[in-house]
């Protein structure tokens, strides 16, 4: 059974630009206001202070995901369409080959641009064992889905988490320093083509 026989995924446009008293704005609210992640608080935060203003915005769009089974939100994800810039000399003669087809090459620096779908954010619901229905795996190939040809995704250097993103077909293509916080850290840059 494919991931996409098990849930549905949501845009969250789909409440915001809805007429219908079981959706529109206030149930889209409520939806939000249960969901809890206390593995990982910075994206339980993101969705309730800014998705619904980020995807009014279009500066992403967030995706819930929901069990067919069970009809509970189980998960989700948000994307943001960015530019990106891979050097050729971190990834293999494969993965350039696959670039050329969807990216432009700046011989001269040995660089491969184009645009690409940035997962924001992924997380899981911990509300009432709502996480059990849906495993890390099944939530980040949604998100890929939802995203097309190329995706690419940053995280913390943990070695289970980039072992988690390597084991669903994501590879290392470089790292960047963060610079909106208070403390700079390195984030690794992870990419994903069809």
């Amino acid at each position: 059974m494919s991931v996409s026989d098990k849930f549905l995924v949501t845009n969250i446009r789909r409440y915001l630009n809805s007429d219908n008293p079981k959706l529109g704005e206030d149930r889209l609210l409520h939806e939000i206001s249960e969901f809890s992640c206390p593995k990982n608080p910075d994206v339980e935060n993101f969705l309730k202070n800014n998705a619904v203003e980020f995807t009014k915005k279009s500066q992403s769009v967030t995706y819930f995901v929901y069990s067919l089974e069970s009809k509970r939100l189980v998960g989700y994800f948000s994307i943001a369409l960015k530019s990106l810039t891979v050097r050729g000399e971190m990834v293999s003669k494969t993965v350039k080959k696959k670039l050329l087809r969807i990216s432009e090459l700046d011989e001269n620096l040995d660089t491969y641009n184009m645009s690409a779908y940035l997962i924001a954010q992924l997380a899981k619901n911990y509300t009432n064992d709502c996480d059990k229905e849906i495993t890390g795996a099944e939530l980040i190939e949604l998100a890929w889905m939802a995203g097309g040809v190329v995706a690419f995704l940053e995280a913390e250097p943990r070695e289970k988490l980039l072992s988690f993103y390597q084991t669903n077909r994501f590879q290392q293509f470089d790292t960047r320093q963060t610079t909106s916080s208070e403390e700079q850290h390195e984030l690794v840059q992870l990419l994903r083509l069809l």
